[in-house]
């Protein structure tokens, strides 16, 4: 049986987002730095040279360019200020969540709350600054060959700085977006991109079609592909497994309290789109380097580029291995069963058949290990199948398993969001209606 929060969810309308004004504001504010975000995808950097870097993007087509391309929002095809994206702030975030997890000192600031959080934040950004420079330095290296129009330090150092406040920039905006707008910024800065280069993706494959490069039933076949992994990250991404929680009754005076029911809601991909993203970015650091130093695909770089190209198999064993590390980690971060058994135990709750405390948690623990192996599969299937029929067929990446799970993850956990919002704008007007209806009595 639904509850009464469930039903009142099923009952939000147009009427109440209108009424909502505090909603209203957030979602404006996010929509403006959205614009802003998309704006700054086409200033170009000073110093290069349009045509030279209009034909390195046409040789690099199904490389990894297309992957960095894409999380920048195709601000690498126009090698603009935001043309190394959010990436370098979304790695610095895995190497302080792994730090946190490893490092004693860092785990204890973990636990101080507002104050240890900012701190840790603070030492991110540090991290976003430093991993920034060197990609951008990295990129600088290689634009001098042939798309810079004049070569130098002075090209390198206004090429870095430039980077990296667009970087800065970004994580800063992300940040305004998740404290002041609404949904993750940092996730809708991806999704925009994404959703923008959608278009062209769809015009290119068509356009393969027209040309008889593609078949019009395997075009078919793609568009029905990508209709199936929408369908089936909607499925899973709502899949839930509920575990019974029990409250014992007890007697208070010559009444009866508690002897309640309710359920632990356990996601079956707890981690959501978290894991893609981070290997993603992993993959995206000594790849973008590789591949704008590497002179003509000869030395180590070269080689590195080459192993690292889409479709090949280092670079798809490397991405599973990665995926399936960040589900089981970030699952360990956002879900600690001891904490979880032990709010059970002092609230009097118990899972039938399972004894509070340490048992508890080992049950929990077992269950979430179960999920997130089938949730592990499961993103490697939607990231990885696409991937070997892009790298196959020559499908523009953006129809590929990983953009399509970004987008439809934070389109629900938008969606979701702004139904919080809606539902406590209902429950303060109900809570002001009641309190109208005491004064007047």
């Amino acid at each position: 049986m639904a509850s009464a929060a469930e039903q009142m969810a099923a009952n939000l309308s147009w009427g109440s987002f209108g009424k909502a004004k505090d909603l209203q504001r957030r979602i404006v504010f996010a929509l403006m730095l959205l614009i802003i975000y998309r704006l700054g995808t086409f200033v170009p950097i000073p110093g290069i040279d349009v045509e030279q870097l209009r034909l390195f993007i046409e040789q690099s087509r199904g490389s990894i360019v297309d992957v960095f391309n894409m999380f920048a929002g195709g601000a690498v095809s126009r090698m603009a200020i935001f043309a190394l994206g959010i990436m370098p702030y979304i790695s610095a975030s895995i190497i302080m969540q792994l730090a946190t997890s490893m490092v004693p000192s860092l785990e204890q600031l973990k636990k101080e709350g507002e104050s240890g959080r900012k701190k840790i934040n603070q030492y991110t950004r540090y991290g976003t600054v430093l991993l920034a420079t060197v990609q951008a330095y990295g990129m600088a290296v290689g634009l001098e060959g042939d798309i810079a129009l004049e070569p130098g330090p002075f090209f390198r150092a206004s090429t870095v700085i430039t980077l990296v406040g667009g970087t800065m920039l970004l994580m800063w905006l992300g940040e305004q977006i998740t404290a002041r707008g609404i949904g993750n910024g940092i996730s809708l800065i991806i999704f925009v991109g994404i959703i923008a280069e959608l278009p062209g993706a769809l015009a290119q494959l068509f356009e393969l079609g027209r040309t008889g490069q593609l078949s019009t039933i395997l075009i078919l076949a793609i568009i029905v592909l990508a209709i199936a992994v929408v369908y089936g990250v909607v499925y899973i991404e709502r899949a839930q497994r509920r575990i019974l929680i029990q409250y014992p009754k007890r007697q208070v005076g010559m009444k009866m309290y508690g002897g309640e029911n309710s359920h632990l809601p356990l996601k079956v991909n707890t981690a959501g789109v978290i894991p893609p993203i981070f290997a993603s970015s992993l993959l995206l650091m000594p790849s973008t380097i590789a591949t704008f130093s590497a002179d003509g695909g000869t030395g180590w770089l070269g080689e590195m580029a080459a192993l690292l190209g889409r479709g090949q198999p280092v670079f798809l064993l490397i991405y599973a291995a990665l995926i399936v590390f960040f589900v089981f980690f970030y699952t360990a971060v956002v879900f600690n069963p001891d904490d979880v058994a032990e709010n059970l135990k002092k609230n009097g709750g118990f899972v039938p058949g399972i004894r509070p405390g340490k048992r508890t948690a080992e049950y929990l623990d077992f269950v979430l290990t179960r999920l997130s192996a089938v949730g592990a599969i499961y993103l490697v299937a939607v990231c990885l199948l696409p991937e070997l029929l892009i790298a196959r067929l020559a499908v523009p990446f953006y129809l590929g398993g990983t953009s399509l799970l970004i987008v439809v993850s934070v389109t629900m956990d938008t969606i979701t969001q702004i139904q919080s919002h809606l539902l406590a704008h209902q429950y303060q007007g109900l809570i002001e209606k009641s309190k109208l209806r005491g004064k007047r009595r």
